[in-house]
């Protein structure tokens, strides 16, 4: 049976591809990440977060379980390989572990559409191929050596291509946040809703551990990440977001759309609802709206 194409493409130099590897690789990968790397299966990936001990976002990544069990590969589209790299390295005492960045000898794709990972899993060629976030509909990560961009860019032939523009415009509307850009250093994963997908609550400890377990206990938090749209030209991010006077928050991510602009914004949970009316300025027009 032919498997239907994915929607799109879009290529893209990846932000981090690194290899762990090494006796305590697994042990010590499994104490700095938040999901849970134990039931791996070879291939297998775990969406998760780099934390610091108070909880707040260094970076994201995929950690994907080599087809031989001897390795790791993290690999991000969005979170600088020398921000994981460095938070790994300072947290390496005794463990046997090697880090290798080899980000610079790949390339990327991302896979938009309905059946996506069906139609990945049929083509040949090397590579890491991990469920993406990208947009409301299914999306797929496919990282693969420079070396093996012509076998690469035949099996994508034919495919629709989008821009980095049209990439960002779906991720905004169906929020789903950047990290760091929407979420980062100084904020929880709690707040952009990352704590449904990157976050396991029932691993053993790990950095920032107890500080989600704790957010999780009281079950709220100060600031959510929300959907906005404004008229005009998508303003330059970050940018500070006012209810008259008062700092409400920040616009973290913008982009065009053609009734004006959509973008990803963190503000305190009060000015949270649907219709809330931001401003760009102090006491200037409130022409955002939460979504």
């Amino acid at each position: 049976m032919k498997i239907a194409p994915p929607e799109l493409s879009h290529r893209y130099l990846p932000a981090c591809v690194l290899r762990v590897s090494g006796p305590d690789a697994a042990t010590f990968l499994q104490g700095q990440f938040t999901n849970d790397l134990s039931k791996l299966a070879p291939g297998g990936s775990a969406y998760g977060l780099w934390l610091d001990r108070k909880g707040r976002v260094i970076a994201d990544a995929q950690v994907i379980l080599s087809p031989d069990r001897e390795s790791f590969s993290i690999a991000s589209p969005g979170s600088p390989a020398a921000v994981i790299a460095k938070h790994l390295g300072d947290h390496l005492v005794a463990d046997e572990v090697d880090i290798a960045d080899e980000t610079a000898g790949f390339r990327g794709a991302a896979l938009v559409g309905a059946g996506a990972g069906g139609w990945l899993a049929a083509q040949p060629g090397p590579g890491l191929r991990f469920p993406g976030r990208r947009a409301a509909v299914e999306s797929w990560e496919w990282i693969y050596p420079a070396a093996a961009a012509a076998e690469v860019e035949a099996a994508l032939a034919g495919l629709a291509a989008a821009d980095a523009p049209e990439m960002e415009r779906r991720r905004i509307e169906a929020g789903i946040p950047a990290v760091p850009a929407d979420i980062g250093p100084a904020d929880l994963p709690n707040e952009g809703g990352l704590d449904e997908v990157a976050i396991s609550y029932s691993k053993g400890c790990y950095i920032g551990q107890e500080v989600m377990a704790r957010v999780k206990n009281l079950g709220r938090v100060r600031r959510r990440l929300v959907r906005v749209a404004g008229p005009g030209a998508a303003p330059p991010v970050p940018a500070a977001l006012w209810l008259a006077d008062r700092r409400a928050g920040e616009l973290r991510s913008a982009v065009p759309t053609g009734a004006g602009f959509a973008g990803l914004a963190l503000v305190p949970v009060n000015a949270a609802q649907p219709g809330q009316a931001l401003a760009l300025a102090a006491g200037g027009p409130a022409g955002l709206t939460v979504a």
